[in-house]
């Protein structure tokens, strides 16, 4: 019995270190796996807690300024309203005379080209026919004395009539265009400012 109580005493401190140091070495382990598994955020903790705070929403009072513009905008609606759809019409109705009279803006260009072209090849009688012509203007102006009617009449009267007499043909069918020209012109327009007129005066309005 002593013997064995003996070797115990000799052996329990040689196996002891040993197995303390596999169960440090465990437990270590164990602490490991339960940190990666469930890790500890800060946010859980009632210290790094924030209270959520509501800031209470205080509608700005409206002052006297702002009720004077805001009344003044409600009085100005129907007359603005008005003015606005007077302006609309009359941009349609202007765009619809631009269309109506756009052919004879396009037929006085191409007679400006014409007359261009004609004036860098002109006949053998022209120039002789233009002094004709021009001598015709100043008989008139020489003719016309006492008013400032003459003064337009008899210049431009003995003018056509010796272009007449040069360009017979030609003379007959610009003055058939010229004419055709300014009653279309004169008639159109007549007819769009009664309507305008008609649509923006505000005692005529049903």
């Amino acid at each position: 019995m002593l013997t064995s109580r003996r070797l115990v005493k000799a052996v329990l401190p040689l196996t002891l270190p040993g197995s303390l140091v596999l169960v440090s070495g465990r437990v270590f382990a164990a602490d490991e796996n339960e940190e990666s598994e469930s890790p500890l955020l800060t946010d859980e903790l009632s210290l790094y807690s924030t209270p959520h705070t509501r800031v209470p929403h205080v509608k700005p009072e409206v002052g006297s300024m702002e009720q004077s513009v805001a009344s003044l905008r409600k009085s100005a609606e129907p007359y603005t309203a008005w003015i606005q759809e007077k302006s609309s019409y009359a941009l349609d109705k202007a765009e619809e005379y631009y269309k109506t009279i756009e052919p004879v803006i396009d037929a006085s260009v191409q007679t400006v080209g014409d007359t261009y072209e004609f004036l860098l090849n002109p006949p053998s009688k022209f120039y002789p026919s233009i002094g004709a012509v021009g001598f015709s203007a100043i008989l008139g102006l020489y003719l016309a004395k006492g008013g400032r009617v003459k003064r337009l009449l008899f210049p431009t009267g003995l003018m056509t009539l010796s272009a007449s007499v040069f360009y017979p043909q030609q003379a007959a069918s610009l003055a058939k265009e010229a004419k055709n020209q300014m009653f279309s012109l004169g008639s159109q327009t007549r007819v769009f400012m009664e309507d305008v007129w008609k649509r923006i005066s505000p005692g005529k309005e049903n």
